[in-house]
């Protein structure tokens, strides 16, 4: 179930710059979080900073990551304050001045304490959705992993409980003296594409493309 109450506002989730950008409504983190395909997972490793991009899936008011049991970020995350990002990039924003060039976007940006997922229903509910999430319909259509195959995954569960949202909307903004520059200005929309299914040169030939692959081939399930 989702949680109604407003982000939190905390030292870290206050924006000190173009705060008129941020979000508070919850929905909206939901938005781009379920917008989203990869986010980067940000964590200290032996007093070093790494950053891991990897899929994810959101259940209710927990972000869900998945990765090799033997995977080093993931074991240095269990336990301890990570943050993770996403990023949808909307449209590239063309001003008059080069200071004023800029992007249209949706990010979300969570801080939490990383818990390894030992529950094995949690374990496989959490695969499910990252798996959903990438391909929606593909869960029902693939087979289920095995003990060993979920034996050699660690899942992590990230709280939504501290987080922040920012978005850009809209055209240029230029300093009043330079919109009579001769300069032109305008919007680059960015858009996420997918295109036709490639089939698996080892497919069987008698297998059809099912409906849940031809429905992503003509619909943008991540675009606004």
């Amino acid at each position: 179930m989702n949680d109604l109450r407003p982000l939190s506002s905390t030292d870290r989730t206050t924006l000190h710059r173009l705060r008129e950008r941020g979000l508070t409504d919850r929905s909206a983190l939901h938005e781009v979080l379920d917008a989203g395909i990869i986010c980067h997972l940000g964590v200290v490793i032996d007093g070093l900073p790494v950053v891991l991009p990897t899929g994810y899936g959101r259940i209710g008011e927990a972000l869900y990551l998945h990765g090799s049991s033997a995977n080093r970020s993931l074991q240095a995350a269990a336990g301890t304050e990570v943050c993770v990002t996403v990023t949808l990039l909307e449209g590239l924003v063309c001003a008059r001045s080069v200071f004023h060039n800029s992007m249209n976007y949706r990010s979300a940006v969570v801080y939490g304490t990383a818990r390894l997922v030992t529950d094995e229903d949690e374990r496989l509910a959490a695969v499910e959705a990252i798996t959903e999430h990438l391909i929606p319909g593909r869960w029902a259509h693939s087979r289920r992993p095995t003990r060993k195959e979920m034996a050699a995954t660690a899942v992590l569960a990230v709280p939504l409980d501290e987080a922040s949202v920012k978005v850009r909307t809209g055209a240029p903004k230029d300093d009043e003296e330079d919109y009579d520059l001769d300069v032109w200005a305008g919007l680059l929309p960015v858009t996420t594409a997918i295109g036709p299914a490639e089939p698996d040169p080892l497919l069987r030939p008698d297998i059809a493309v099912p409906p849940h692959i031809t429905a992503l081939e003509t619909a943008l399930p991540h675009c606004p």
